[in-house]
């Protein structure tokens, strides 16, 4: 392939980004980018009833924060701009008007009490809701008149009504589409906006776009697009349409089943980069075994032919797991930024740097995104002990475990502080004492410091406890088995 080589990630400003939406802007990136290319970021914004306030911006600042660099657009002015859909309204509306006056657009004045009628009609005989052509067929004279009485109206394509449209997709091969089965498109709405059908095109071909890489959804309005570019007479970039994400269930992953927007992971602690890695095999295999990824390994082994047809499973399983990884990989510098602002974020007291350090290092492998540890830490900077776990009852009920703890505390006055050598020498004692080993020795101690049966490691717990902590939590968990 040339160095010409130009994809486009093109959302509109509707709120939040989606993971689909992620996974289109990382497939355009990467292919760009492997083909030495340029990926352009274009803000379709023409449905303004669909329009929120800062979305643009918001958009922008997710993607950046995914580190999907784009080459060209709002706020990277490149050679084909605006790249904003509401700034090009004049392009689009020149562009209809030529449409028209080939023959291959018409006005259409139809009110919406008249398409509401036909489509009922069309559903009580069972036919496809579409057009029905009425304006299609007004002569030239009919349309000035109606045009002078100052009716409202819509610009729609003439699509062919027989036939089929064949085209070539980069994943799904052949396509045919019955033309009996398309409407005759709206281009141009009462308010003056395109579709996007008709700005689209447009834009794609003004651009320079090569490559047109969107979701499945899109598939069946491709014959439109065609349309426009055979009346343009303009050369069809080639297309790709990727498979659907899938809950586990198989039903469309959507805004309404929980949290899907790429801000919502974000804030969670998912990393970047695990989120990337996770997203690119949402349909893509790389024909091996790896899973975990480089961007510059993405970019180096990505390729269209090896995205699959079918709909691709969103495992939020996998994706935990993914980043509790990419966590792990963290220096250690960076890991304890990370986990630190969560902390902080939730009015925990970092100001004691060391002691923060060294709980994030007991917890960290325990967590598989930067929410977790918020539970985690609790053992830490709570005074009080909370057992709620039935085996971890079962364990202090033992008669064995009311022997450790008792021991433990009456061994722990002789010294001024306890460290971790300590904590062994005195638990060595209590063994040779007792003859009580193994689980049952070291088991009464977790539940007695953490309330729970697995915990971060004991000797992490020893350190930052101090020997005051750990006699308040041992009194605590003696109290506690009372009531047992």
């Amino acid at each position: 392939m040339n160095n010409n080589i130009r994809t486009r990630f093109a959302p509109s400003p509707t709120g939040f980004l989606h993971v689909g939406g992620l996974r289109t802007a990382l497939y355009n990136y990467l292919f760009a980018k492997q083909h030495n290319g340029a990926m352009v970021l274009r803000i379709e914004d023409t449905d303004q009833t669909r329009f929120i306030e800062g979305a643009t911006e918001n958009l922008i600042k997710t993607l950046k924060g995914m580190d999907i660099e784009y080459n060209e657009g709002p706020d990277k002015e490149g050679p084909y701009g605006p790249y904003i859909q509401s700034k090009r309204i004049a392009i689009y509306r020149n562009h209809a008007n030529q449409l028209i006056e080939q023959g291959d657009a018409y006005y259409c004045f139809c009110t919406p009490e008249h398409l509401e009628k036909m489509r009922k009609k069309q559903e009580a005989l069972k036919q496809q809701s579409k057009y029905d052509g009425t304006c299609r067929k007004y002569s030239s004279t009919e349309v000035q008149k109606k045009l002078d009485s100052g009716l409202p109206y819509v610009i729609r394509l003439k699509m062919p009504q027989e036939g089929n449209t064949t085209f070539k997709d980069l994943i799904r091969g052949e396509v045919s589409v019955q033309n009996e089965l398309m409407d005759d498109q709206i281009l141009i709405k009462s308010d003056g906006y395109p579709t996007y059908h008709l700005a689209n095109v447009i834009d794609d071909y003004l651009m320079h776009i090569t490559h047109v890489i969107r979701g499945e959804e899109w598939l069946l309005s491709v014959p439109k697009h065609l349309r426009l570019y055979e009346a343009f007479q303009w050369e069809i970039p080639q297309m790709a349409h990727l498979p659907l994400l899938l809950n586990p269930d198989r039903s469309k992953l959507s805004k309404r089943q929980g949290d899907v927007a790429v801000e919502d992971f974000l804030s969670k602690g998912y990393l970047p980069e695990a989120l990337n890695n996770f997203v690119a095999l949402l349909g893509w295999n790389p024909g091996d075994n790896q899973e975990f990824f480089t961007i510059e390994e993405l970019i180096h082994k990505f390729s269209l032919e090896r995205v699959s047809k079918s709909g691709a499973i969103f495992d939020f399983q996998k994706l935990k797991w993914m980043n509790s990884h990419y966590i792990k990989q963290l220096p250690q510098g960076e890991r304890i930024k990370y986990f630190n602002n969560f902390l902080k974020k939730s009015g925990y007291d970092v100001s004691d740097s060391e002691k923060t350090q060294k709980i994030i290092e007991a917890i960290y492998k325990r967590v598989s995104n930067g929410e977790e540890i918020l539970d985690q830490v609790k053992i830490f900077y709570n005074n009080t002990l909370h057992i709620s776990e039935d085996n971890a009852k079962a364990i202090l009920k033992k008669s064995t475990s009311e022997i450790v703890l008792n021991t433990f505390l009456e061994k722990a006055n002789s010294y001024s502080e306890i460290d971790l050598l300590i904590f062994k020498n005195i638990m060595k004692e209590i063994q040779n004492q007792s003859g009580i080993e193994k689980e049952k020795l070291w088991m009464p101690l977790r539940v007695a410091l953490t309330g729970v049966t697995h915990g971060p490691e004991l000797p992490a717990v020893i350190e930052i406890f101090g020997k005051q902590k750990i006699q308040n939590f041992i009194n605590q968990a003696l109290k506690i088995r009372g009531t047992l």
